[in-house]
């Protein structure tokens, strides 16, 4: 598993945004990814998709990594952010802009505007 644990920490340190997901930013394969990938497409965030389902250690290893039992995971700036009902509540809250504007990850501001007007 420490090789798992090594490329994760890679992977999450040297992008800015990093999504573990099932499935791609294209082509999500479970709701929870595809609502978080949605947001994120949907903001033009620039970031990395990492398919836990093309290997197992990557897909456990991220459990431990984060401590966190469940996926999607969200990173930003080597920091994890948080899964699917974190995403949704920072996002309708604005506190996923904050964390954006903070970290210096380019973002549609009003993209995100659209998205509390909708679920408002």
């Amino acid at each position: 598993m420490s090789d798992a644990k090594t490329q994760i920490d890679e992977t999450v340190k040297s992008n800015d945004v990093v999504l573990y997901m099932k499935g791609t930013k294209s082509m999500p394969q479970c709701g929870f990814s595809s609502r978080v990938a949605g947001v994120l497409n949907y903001m033009a965030v620039d970031y990395t998709d990492v398919n836990v389902l093309e290997n197992d250690q990557i897909r456990q290893g991220i459990k431990e990594y984060s401590e966190w039992p469940t996926i999607p995971q969200l990173y930003v700036k080597g920091e994890f952010v948080g899964g699917c009902d974190i995403i949704t509540e920072m996002t309708l809250s604005g506190e996923l802009d904050e964390l954006f504007e903070t970290n210096g990850v380019s973002y549609d501001k009003s993209a995100a505007e659209k998205i509390r007007e909708a679920n408002a």
